[in-house]
């Protein structure tokens, strides 16, 4: 009996093109929908690298992978949003 091997292709850090944001809002939130969109990325690429639990992904690990993946270095914020991804896959 053959047994199947499963070959993954890594993404690109970003897939789709991007759209510039509409104007007029409030500086604040084109922070935070730039701050959601960085900690999906590094959640993504935790999650690629076998990072499942938010206890596994300290601070340092999640600066190392945005290292990795060409993201400049998140924020204590930024890295507790990205925790909180990563609570809610499990």
């Amino acid at each position: 009996m053959a047994t199947a091997t499963l070959v993954t292709k890594p993404l690109p850090a970003h897939p789709l093109p991007r759209k510039p944001l509409p104007a007029g809002w409030p500086r604040e939130r084109y922070e935070s929908h730039h701050r959601r969109l960085k900690a999906m990325r590094l959640a993504i690429a935790l999650l690629d690298t076998g990072v499942y639990r938010p206890e596994q992904a300290t601070n340092r690990r999640i600066r190392g992978t945005a290292a990795d993946i060409g993201v400049h270095a998140p924020s204590d914020t930024t890295c507790r949003l990205v925790r909180a991804l990563l609570y809610d896959h499990c």
